[in-house]
């Protein structure tokens, strides 16, 4: 099916999806305008002329945009009058998209409007937890290399002690109590958790302590 339409003093052969240029329209991109000027339709029926229009037809067309055409130089001169003018021009344009040929008299379909985008909800931010048996209060350089001859490492093997691993290793490593005096285990569980690190015990006592 096809017709042919006029606007801006021209006339269009258009079919459903063509795209075409014409005499700017009002309107932004988007928007649905309807060309009422149809001078003959052509369809299943057979071909419809009008006089000068068809009655109850029209053309549905999206704007795609607003555009110009490429500028033309219009150069007027008179011969022995020293007379020259040049001045350039671009045609403004609407670019459309045809959507629908109607007839009798229906109307074009109201475009739906896309649902608003939901905002995605700001992920929450990770608090990069960092594995240092140095972060409890009293643990030191030299403290924290015997803890990784004895094999521990990371503040979740302290954590996951309970109280015969915590007197074994305050044994084998002569710690005078001071894992449990200090809660080393409750430290390593607030440090896994996200929770900032205790105040730091004297240094000077610390290293005092582990040089006896």
């Amino acid at each position: 099916m096809y017709a042919v339409v006029k606007t801006g003093g021209k006339q269009y052969k258009v079919a459903a999806n063509d795209v075409i240029k014409v005499e700017k329209l009002t309107g932004e991109p988007g928007d649905v305008v309807t060309l009422d000027d149809v001078l003959m339709v052509s369809g299943d029926s057979g071909v419809t002329v009008g006089s000068p229009r068809v009655d109850g037809a029209s053309v549905a067309a999206e704007i795609l945009e607003q555009a110009r055409a490429k500028k033309i130089v219009v150069f007027k001169k008179r011969r022995r009058q020293t007379y020259r003018r040049k001045a350039g021009h671009r045609q403004h344009l609407t670019v459309l998209r045809v959507t629908d040929i109607l007839t009798g008299g229906a109307k074009p379909a109201a475009k739906k409007k896309a649902a608003p985008k939901k905002e995605a909800a700001p992920a929450a931010e990770k608090t990069e937890i960092k594995d240092d048996v140095s972060l409890i209060g009293g643990v030191g350089p030299k403290l924290k290399e015997k803890l990784e001859g004895y094999g521990i490492t990371s503040l979740k093997q302290i954590a996951e002690m309970d109280a015969a691993a915590i007197t074994k290793m305050d044994d084998e490593l002569e710690l005078r109590g001071r894992a449990e005096r200090e809660e080393w285990v409750e430290q390593a569980k607030e440090l896994l958790a996200g929770k900032p690190p205790r105040a730091k015990v004297d240094q000077a006592a610390a290293a005092k302590s582990e040089e006896e």
